[in-house]
């Protein structure tokens, strides 16, 4: 499957859309931003300056300082497939924090979704 679309889309497009998500659970941009600290070791400042310039999703996950190393423990369905058996890399990462957000959207605890 080609996924080169997807890895174009900018992640201040999808940025949004994860905030949003998470709001009409009652849950912050502030949880979704610690999610994304922790899956990527990017921190607020750098997260912005990613935004701002528009960065792809193949640039935000390959430059990421820090993918962390438990997301072997991030498991379950998104969009109908079992994100530890995504085989295309990048697609994965972009999948393990759609999850992240999923999870947060559904009330779990920052801890849990944090695999502490």
């Amino acid at each position: 499957m080609d996924y080169t679309r997807v890895y174009k889309m900018s992640f201040a497009s999808v940025y949004p859309h994860y905030i949003n998500k998470a709001a009409k659970k009652g849950r912050t941009k502030e949880e979704v931003d610690e999610i994304i600290f922790w899956l990527t070791g990017y921190d607020e400042q750098s997260l912005q300056q990613l935004i701002d310039n528009k960065t792809d999703l193949e640039t935000f996950f390959g430059q990421a300082p820090q993918i962390n190393l438990n997301v072997t423990k991030i498991t379950g369905l998104i969009c109908g497939y079992r994100v530890e058996d995504i085989e295309e890399p990048l697609m994965q990462k972009i999948r393990y924090l759609d999850k992240l957000i999923d999870e947060l959207a559904k009330g779990k605890s920052l801890d849990k979704i944090l695999r502490k």
